[in-house]
This record gives structure tokens, sequence and C-alpha cells, in this order.
């Protein structure tokens, strides 16, 4: 239940934003300006028709184009900022990339990039669902608007849509021929370049073509280590990653993109529109910090002679980390690397046997011995960031990133009631991406990652609009097929290359769905709402993860191609000995025996919708949603079985008014909503790597409001609040105890999820000569958030207060001026982070303060 200071605090809030309507409206009357214009009605096509926002029963956040540039919004991931109860982040742990999209909506989301995850956030642009985190965060140049739809979409939107949807729609082509542009300059040496042009063909075919492109280097620095105590910099190419490239920052940006778009009307009847899209970007990663450094080491490693131990009981529960293994390994005489048992992981060369032109010389005694000139880096607290914007590292450091697709929307109304639609998608996306994840010069930790994946979709709807009786009945009927191929390679290595892994993994779904909704309008002041859908969806995968280091052996002091001795089985191979699920194949980790998997779900909406007057709307609902489940595919040991995680889903009763006042320049709205989420699933991490996996279930409850009011001519105010409230309950796969999971507790909050979040942006225009000056404020105050399952205090991101400005000069000839600030204040935090058994706390931070100076232009 939300507790009683917050449902105050927040129902204090929702009421005064709904009643400063009343208040502002006779204020606004007593300053005789009752001529001012309305705030406007907004068409989106949230329920898969287009309808005025302020009829549709659901909560909603709406940015049009131009709101998306007086409020320097660029991707998607910037959203999240002034939109309540939403987080967008650019960047997952793990990903080292701004292009995979960390979303949550009401505190259900995915946190993960891997291809064998799905979102709980759908992204759809044009009405093309994006399958992937990666290449998730889009960039925004001239889209007509965004819609965020809030709570379970399950119906009309369908699969990985639990927590909500993110509907981007692309502006459509004028009837005249315009150009339309920006050049943007600003700190970090920011260059960004965006222009579209209308190029109308004939009366009944226009086209459209925008092209952008943004270029700024990194804010946080590579610097040079110096040290009285030399040791050997080993170079970055000596593991195996998915790219050797490095920047001298981290943090830029320097990508472009193309888009056309087609509208074809052969006849009145008859709609098709064309889109194809182009982007790439190829720039440094994300900035990485440590945060803090743990070197816990074991006991005594087991002998070849000794019952076989696996590295899962070596888990952190017996204070295992990499860091003290390798600190061991380098500070430790042979006498005392032989007394812990320890000559395997220290003694022998970094790397596999079966990869010998891979080896690394060995770790043990290196900084004890008589030699100073192969001394190595030593593990430890010198390695914490202290200022956030500079960095050690000198290691892999990329992101590249491409995608196209192409799609077409086709609608032929049979009569005036009915129309078919069809909608035809295919896209491909390319990544790649690394960071070195230590901080220092040293080759300790770092992780690369790359993806390739195509999709394809088709869906397609019978559209009514029909009048029944003196009643109004509007309904979507269709059908919905998808197929995913993808494939990804991660490369992890840890420990100066104690432990190196690499995961390649193939992924195939394919998807069917029917669905179908009503809108019912029985009288002037009724309405009912009934929806369902029914989804089938099959998925399969081969996970061939490889202990490239063969550290399962050298933690047993077993060789590759040795024996080991079992007393059940006497003398064994190696392989089986250190538990490989396969002879044959004695580095892979996880089994080959990895079975299809096939999940079904049928999701309902329920709803009722009261008119009393024009301008307000009651409505209640009832919505589900599920995600499906999957397989984890990083593993650190060996893995006879796969490990597999279940679909989750929720359910969530809501119920809100809409309304307007004073002819339109006040628009107010308040939602209030609980949801039961079950099966939920959260990435904790596990031995080497991140899993995922379910952990029972949640309750969440919140509040939502949003105000709009045109005070006057020249002066408009917009302003939204969230109260959220989040508990884990009925716990499962919390044993055996971990102290990375210690944070996974009957009533824990879930990750991402401000228990308030208050947004206010006044924009104030005023009119000189024939000229405008626009002075635009955002402020946005969210409460502290966990940003891991794990609920690491070190990670934990503090309540903020974010500040954007700008101050724009309007010229009546189609030019204009712009100056701006983001980030007025330059609070800091962490994004997002892991808590890692290489034996750090490591997160990438915020941007700081970033200025700049935007040349609009159009005609």
């Amino acid at each position: 239940m939300i507790t009683n200071h917050k449902t105050l605090f927040g129902s204090i809030s929702a009421i005064a934003l709904l009643s400063s309507g009343q208040a502002m409206a006779q204020a606004a009357q007593a300053s005789e300006t009752e001529n001012a214009e309305a705030v406007g009605d907004i068409v989106v096509t949230a329920q898969r028709r287009e309808q005025n926002a302020q009829e549709v029963p659901i909560a909603l956040t709406i940015f049009g184009g131009e709101a998306l540039q007086d409020r320097a919004i660029s991707d998607v991931s910037q959203l999240g900022g002034v939109t309540p109860n939403v987080s967008l982040d650019a960047g997952t742990p793990f990903a080292g990339s701004s292009a995979a999209l960390g979303a949550s909506i009401r505190g259900i989301g995915q946190n993960d990039f891997a291809v064998n995850v799905d979102p709980g956030v759908g992204v759809y642009i044009d009405g093309i669902f994006l399958a992937r985190t990666v290449g998730a965060n889009v960039t925004l140049p001239d889209v007509e608007r965004v819609e965020i739809l809030k709570g379970p979409q399950g119906t009309l939107f369908g699969r990985n849509t639990i927590g909500g949807a993110i509907n981007i729609v692309t502006r459509t082509p004028g009837h005249e021929f315009a150009i339309k542009g920006s050049v943007t300059a600003g700190s970090y040496n920011r260059f960004d370049l965006a222009a579209t042009v209308d190029i109308p063909l004939a009366d009944n075919l226009r086209t459209n073509v925008t092209f952008a492109s943004n270029s700024r280097r990194g804010f946080q620095r590579r610097v040079p280590y110096t040290s009285n105590q030399p040791f050997v910099r080993e170079s970055a190419t000596v593991f195996r990653e998915s790219g050797y490239d490095s920047h001298d920052d981290a943090g830029g940006m320097n990508d472009w993109s193309l888009r056309g778009k087609v509208l074809w009307e052969p006849s009145d009847r008859i709609t098709a529109t064309f889109t194809g899209d182009y982007y790439k970007s190829d720039t440094s990663g994300l900035p990485n910090v440590i945060i803090d450094v743990l070197e816990d080491f074991p006991g005594n490693f087991a002998g070849p002679g000794t019952p076989a131990v696996p590295f899962s009981a070596l888990t952190p529960g017996t204070g295992f980390n990499f860091a003290g293994v390798y600190n061991f390994c380098i500070g430790s005489t042979q006498a005392q690397i032989l007394a812990r048992n320890a000559q395997g992981l220290c003694n022998s060369p970094r790397g596999s046997e079966l990869f010998p032109g891979e080896q690394l010389p060995p770790l043990g005694s290196v900084n004890v011995d008589s030699d100073p000139n192969n001394n190595l880096p030593v593990w430890n607290d010198t390695w914490i960031n202290a200022d956030w914007d500079k960095s050690y590292a000198t290691g892999i450091n990329f992101s590249k990133t491409r995608t196209w697709g192409f799609s077409a929307n086709l609608a032929y109304e049979l009569s005036n009631e009915l129309t078919v639609r069809s909608i035809t998608g295919y896209r491909e996306l390319e990544w790649s991406a690394g960071f070195d994840a230590d901080n220092s010069p040293g080759n300790f930790f770092s992780v690369s990652n790359k993806a390739e994946q195509s999709q394809f979709s088709q869906e397609f709807q019978l559209l009514g609009d029909l009048d029944i009786a003196r009643t109004k009945l509007n309904f979507v009927l269709g059908g919905y097929y998808f197929e995913e191929q993808a494939s990804a390679l991660d490369h992890v290595n840890i420990g100066g290359g104690i432990w190196q892994a690499d995961g390649p993994t193939d992924l195939d779904t394919d998807s069917i769905a029917i669905f179908g909704q009503s809108d019912w309008r029985v009288s002037s002041w009724l309405g009912f709402t009934f929806g369902a859908r029914y989804t089938r969806e099959n998925k399969s995968i081969d996970i061939r993860q490889t202990d490239v280091s063969s550290f399962n052996y050298d933690v047993l002091n077993c060789p590759v191609n040795g024996t080991g001795f079992i007393p059940a089985l006497g003398v064994v191979p190696c392989s089986t000995y250190a538990r490989f699920p396969h002879a044959d194949d004695p580095l892979r980790l996880y089994t080959r025996d990895t079975p299809d998997r096939k999940f079904t779900n049928f999701s309902m909406k329920a709803g009722i919708q009261l008119h009393p007057t024009d301008d307000i709307m009651i409505y209640g609902s009832y919505t589900e949603g599920y995600k499906s489940g999957g397989w984890s595919t990083r593993a650190s040991t060996p893995i006879s079985q796969p490990l597999v995680f279940s679909e989750e889903s929720a359910k969530t009763f809501e119920a809100g008014v809409k309304s307007t006042f004073l002819g339109g320049r006040i628009r107010a709205n308040l939602a209030a909503f609980t949801t039961e989420y079950d099966d939920v699933q959260l990435l904790l991490q596990v031995g080497a790597n991140p899993r995922i996996n379910n952990f029972g279930t949640a309750t969440i409850r919140g509040i939502e409001a949003d105000f709009t009011a045109k005070l006057n001519d020249n002066i408009s105010l917009t302003s939204s609040l969230g109260v959220l409230d989040s508990k884990l309950k009925n716990l499962t796969n919390t044993s055996p105890p971990n102290y990375l999971q210690l944070g996974i507790v009957n009533g824990a909050e879930l990750l991402k999820v401000p228990d308030f979040k208050f947004n206010i942006s006044p924009r104030i225009e005023l009119p000189v000569n024939d000229h405008n000056f626009v002075i635009q404020a955002d402020y946005t105050y969210t409460s502290a958030v966990w940003n891991d399952s794990q609920r690491s205090f070190a990670l934990r991101r503090p309540a903020t207060n974010m500040v954007n400005a700008s101050v724009a000069f309007e010229h009546d000839r189609g030019w204009s001026i712009t100056g701006g600030v983001t980030n007025l204040t330059n609070e800091r935090f962490i994004v997002n982070g892991l808590t890692s058994t290489a034996g750090q706390i490591y997160g990438s931070p915020n941007r700081p303060r970033e200025y700049y100076v935007r040349l609009g232009f159009e005609f």
C-alpha cells in the first residue's frame, strides 16, 4: 500500500493541479484575456485509430515535434526526464553503449540489452515494433509526435508492452514545397545538422526527405596515469573482443540518419504510405566510473586428487571475486601459492592450452620476483574515480550502430464505415560496443558485445466506425505476424585474463496474434470498451558460451587435456571432473541440449467511460499484458541444464479523469492505478555475469497528473507529477544466499521507481513587432531510485533537481536563433551500473551541464 505521506502529498499535488484549472480560469476572465488561444486538440493513434487524446481512456503523455525541439529533446531516452512515472536511460549495464534503451513505465520494463531478453516497453515507429532494446533509443529529427502510453497495452499493441508503449509518428509530407532545418553548436565541440524537405510531386503524391547528423566529443576524457613504480602495460588487443577501436574520450556522439516518406492517394478511398530510413553511428562508448573496489579472496582451492569443487562453490557468498585472486597471484610467493592450492590459476598461462597463440604469461609472483620489469598494477582503491569526467583507462572504447528499415501502410475504405489496413515492416540492425571497465592502464576488466538482427512483421486491421440505433461503435479487428533472427557475440575478460569468455548466441522467434477492441458509446454520457488478444510465440536458441581461459579447469588444478579423480568414478578426464557438459567440446560451458520454448497468452481489456459534459471524461479500466520468457545465456560455470526464466504478466486497474476548461485553454488529467505484477523478471549478477531470473510478484500503485494551460496569448504552462509505490513479495529464486542478492527481499522496491516525480515547464512568448522572443524552462524533481535489482547503496541514484532553459528569437521571415542550457545546476548521478565479481562496483554517469546555440530556418 502507498504510505500515508506519499498518498497525502500526491493527492494534494494532484488536486492542486486539477483545481488550479478552475482558479486560473477565473483569474484569466478577471484579467480580460478571454480571446487567448486554446491549448489545442492533440490527435493520437494510441488505440490504432485517430482520436482526440482527451477522448482516449488511457494515461498518455504526448510530445509534439515543436515541443521536442523547444525542450532540447533529441532522442527517446531524454523523454524520461520530463514524463511522470517513466524511466528512460541511454544505456544498460554491461552494454557500454547509449544505443541500448533502458526503459520502464510504472516500474515495469527491462534493464538488459541481450538479444535473448525482450523489452518490457514497446517502441514503435510508424506502427512498426522495434524488437530489441539495442537500437530503440531512436533519434527524433522532425517527428510529428511521440505518444507514451502507460500501463499494459496487451490488447492492441501485444507482446512485450507489459509496462507500456512509446509510439513515434514521423511527419507526414506537406502539400507545398518547403524546407525546414537547423544547425546547432555547443559544448564538447557539438555540431548538429538537421533538415527536412517536403516535395509534392502531384496533388495525390507527396514526399519528404529528412537528413540529420550529430557530432560531439565525449565528456569523460582519458588522461595518462603516472606512477613511480613501473608496471607492464599490456596491449588492449591481447584478448578477444568485438572490436579494438578506442577514443580519447567517452560519452561522445557521431551519427547520421536519412529518412524518406511517400504518401500516395490514388483515389478517395485508397491511401498508401511508404517509409524508408537509415541510421549509422560510429562513436565512443558510454563513460564508465569505478565507485568502489572489492578485494575478497576465497579459501584453499581444490587439487586434482581431491573431490571436485565446482566454481559455483566459490561464489560471492564465500567471499570470492577475481580482484582477490588477481592480487593474490601477482603478490604471492610460489610457496604461498602452493599453500593455497592456487597454482592452476596463478602459474598457468592466461588463456587455454587449446588456443596456444592467444596465451599470456602467468600471473604468479610477478610483483615479488627479482624482475621489476614484469610487474602488473595492483587492483585496489587507486582506481576509484575521484573525478567522473576523467579516466585512466587505455583499452577499448567504442560504439557502432547501423540500422535500416522500410514500411508500407496501405488503407482502403470499403465504405464510409469500414476500412481495411495493412502494415508491413522489415528492419535490420548491426551493433557492436566495447568498454574498458577498470579505469586503469592495465587490462583488468573489459567487456565487448556484437549483435546482428533482422525482423519482419505483417499486420492486418479491419476498422469500423458505425452508427447503430443512436449509439456509436468503433472497433478494430486484426491479425499480426512477427518473425526475427538474431545473433550475438559477447566477450568478457576479467582479472588480467584469469577469466575470459566468449558468448556466441543465435536466436529465432516467430509470433502470431489475433486481436480486437471495441469502443461502444451507448449514449452521450456513457461508453464501454472491450478488447482481447491471443498470442502464440515460438523461440529457439543456440548458446555456445565458451571458457576461453580454461578458468574452470585452472581453479581445480586440472588441465584441459589432463585427468582427475572422482571417488565414485575413479580417474576421469578433466572435462568430466570440472563438470563440463560435453567431453568433445571441453571449453563449452553451456549445454547443446537447449529445447525450443513455446508461449501462449490471452490478454484482455475492459473499461467504462462517463461523460458528464462534453469537456470531461471519467473512466475506469482493467488491462492485462505479458512479456515472454526465455533463457539466461551468460554462464561462468559449466551448465548441464538450460538456465530458463518464465514469462511475466501484469494486471492493472486504473481510474482517471480527463478534462478541459475555459474553451480548451486549460487541460487537466488525473489517473490512479494499481498493478499486480507476476513472475517478475530481474537482472542480477550471478558469478561473473549478470543473468535474468523470475523473482516472485510485485504490487505497484500510483497516481499521475498532467496539466496544461494557456494563461494568455503569451504565457503557457505545462506540468506533471507521478507518485509510485512498488513492493516485491512472494519471492522465489533467493536460495542459496548471495551477497549480491541481499537486496532482493520481501518489501523491496523495484529498480528505477522513484516515489515522486514532478515537472513544470513555463513558456513565455514576447512579440516584438512581427517577431517573437520565446523563453522556455524545464524543472524536474525526481526522488531517489535504485539503479540495480540488488539495491546497491553505492549505485543508488539520489534525489535530483534537473533544470533546462532556453531563450529564442523567432524572425517573421522564417529563421530563428536559440541559446540554451541543459542540466543547468550540473546535477551528477549514476544512470546504471553493476556490482561485479570482477571486484568492483561500476557505473555510467549522466551528462554534465551543456550549452548550445541553434540556428533554425524554414521557408
